[in-house]
């Protein structure tokens, strides 16, 4: 059985320190800016990135230091993207990066650089110079260390995202963590989410990469908050092999147990972001089950979790399963209306609203009771094939208006 440990942070894994401080790129001295992940030794490295066209110079730097498949640190700083700053923007990221190898007495191309906040701003490469030093001097491998980093990376998110996965492997215990940032601009194929997971097993750079982009894309992929993709997405990962196991080189019982752990992890993240969307009240989880494929499902649930009439439905405790038939219908997918069941659920009950592509009776002040709680299931039958895929994302609110209306102040 594998469970989530709220209480593992990216510095349980043997090895691994992190920082944060504020550095200036945001107004409140309050709020921190500056974050660091550092691993005692190399570590095989990768990572999976936005698939926006516009994207932020951060990422450009941290794939040309991942072409060797190997990282000691990642410097994170929230507040400004470095996104559509040109030249400028890519010089400074990568002056980011050196300042920070300096300062750790590493390589340069052993540093991935990643930035979050306003795009189009120049970066205020001097605030970060000047950070950076206090930013190493107070690497920890304690949990406050871990959380100083977190709260570093958030810009309008209102809670940390951190957990970690134990496992044992060959007779080793194998930590996996994670701290991610993401609550605006979050839509399936990476939004504004940054992930960085750490872990102490060994593991050929191959097997890790196939493992991340598997498990990133049935978690990361499938959130939205608001149907915008990111120009500074990136989930990263390194494993630095300090639990001393012997290394995977096949996908034996220790990788599925692995890509397992790192899957159940990735997607525990994955909700949490989704229910900290902007100005979010209830976290959406919709489940298609019998579509002809994997790919329907996957189409199919993303339309209605995207839908803002939906989201603003299930703000608002409306059982509209109307909109939900919608939804499904401009999704592109080819099927037949007039098999769809759809039901709400939640820990108040579950109860069915539409049965083949038609309204039935039922208990309205049921329904409200279901749909007032902060965890909605949304539960959707093709009735055509054997696939079934679940999506996450949020409800839509007032809040949400506000917040992306006053985002620069």
């Amino acid at each position: 059985m594998i469970n989530i440990d709220e209480n593992l942070t990216v510095t349980s894994p043997a090895g691994f320190k992190a920082s944060g401080v504020h550095c200036g790129l945001k107004k409140s001295l309050l709020k921190k800016d500056l974050a660091l992940i550092y691993s005692d030794v190399v570590a095989t490295s990768c990572g999976v990135y936005t698939k926006n066209k516009v994207k932020g110079a951060p990422l450009t730097v941290t794939k040309q230091h991942l072409v060797n498949k190997k990282a000691q640190a990642i410097i994170i700083n929230s507040g400004n993207a470095n996104t559509c700053n040109g030249d400028d923007g890519l010089s400074k990221a990568k002056k980011m990066a050196n300042l920070c190898a300096k300062e750790l007495n590493i390589k340069n191309d052993d540093v991935l650089v990643a930035s979050t906040g306003v795009i189009g701003v120049p970066l205020n490469i001097d605030a970060i110079k000047d950070g950076i030093p206090q930013l190493v001097n107070n690497l920890s491998s304690e949990i406050q260390g871990a959380k100083n980093a977190s709260m570093a990376i958030m810009t309008t998110d209102t809670i940390e995202k951190q957990a970690g996965i134990e496992i044992e492997v060959g007779g080793k215990k194998i930590t996996i963590a994670a701290m991610a940032k993401g609550s605006g601009m979050i839509h399936p194929n990476m939004a504004t989410m940054l992930s960085f997971i750490t872990t102490d097993i060994s593991i050929s750079p191959a097997l890790l990469k196939e493992a991340l982009k598997q498990s990133v894309n049935i978690s990361y992929n499938r959130i939205s908050v608001d149907g915008d993709s990111s120009t500074n997405d990136m989930v990263l990962i390194m494993a630095n092999g300090l639990a001393d196991n012997e290394t995977i080189i096949e996908k034996n019982e220790d990788y599925n147990l692995f890509l397992e752990a790192l899957t159940t992890l990735n997607i525990y993240i994955s909700k949490k972001i989704a229910k900290d969307g902007e100005g979010a009240t209830k976290l959406i989880e919709c489940t298609v089950s019998n579509a002809n494929s994997i790919e329907d499902a996957e189409t199919l649930s993303k339309s209605v979790v995207t839908s803002s009439l939906v989201k603003a439905a299930i703000f608002g405790s409306d059982a509209n399963w109307g909109r939900i038939l919608c939804a499904l219908g401009y999704s592109g997918i080819d099927f037949d209306p007039e098999k769809v069941d759809v039901s709400f659920a939640s820990n108040a009950g579950e109860i069915i609203v539409c049965i083949d592509g038609s309204s039935v009776n039922f208990d309205e002040a049921k329904a409200k009771e279901i749909l007032l709680q902060d965890e909605i299931k949304i539960l959707i039958d093709m009735k055509q094939g054997l696939s079934e895929v679940t999506t996450w994302g949020c409800d839509l609110t007032y809040d949400y208006v506000k917040i992306n209306g006053d985002y620069r102040s």
